[in-house]
């Protein structure tokens, strides 16, 4: 199921450790609550962190829990202007492809990515980051 980002308070993207970290409440108090916040007004994943989260082999109880987790999200899918910018990131630097598709939606949709993966994320001009262990 996918749907539309709306951006008015809900302008965050989440990457697969956050996802992950979040259901498994692997957070510190001050990062659930603000991650309950942004879960509850729809969270935005990006097509390649469900296929990440999804694509990963796990318990059928755990797998229920992210897939139900991914119906409630609004998914963003690759568009052209998506790839570009993910072309872009590549060519300017060495990053893993599913990062640079990531970070490249988070630009394209104007969106604060939240990851406490800041490391490879760092050097992209634009992308604002937001770690949920250090707020």
């Amino acid at each position: 199921m996918c749907r539309k980002a709306v951006k008015n308070g809900r302008n965050k993207i989440f990457d697969r450790y956050t996802v992950i970290d979040y259901l498994a409440r692997k957070m510190p108090a001050n990062g659930m609550d603000f991650m309950n916040k942004v879960v509850n007004s729809i969270p935005n994943i990006s097509i390649i962190t469900k296929i990440e989260v999804l694509g990963f082999n796990t318990t059928p109880e755990h797998t229920l829990l992210l897939t139900d987790f991914m119906d409630d999200a609004s998914i963003l899918d690759l568009t052209a202007g998506v790839v570009d910018l993910t072309i872009s990131i590549r060519r300017a630097q060495k990053i893993k492809l599913p990062d640079a598709i990531l970070a490249a939606t988070a630009l394209a949709n104007g969106m604060k990515l939240i990851t406490r993966n800041t490391s490879d994320f760092k050097n992209i001009s634009g992308l604002e980051i937001l770690n949920p262990y250090t707020l």
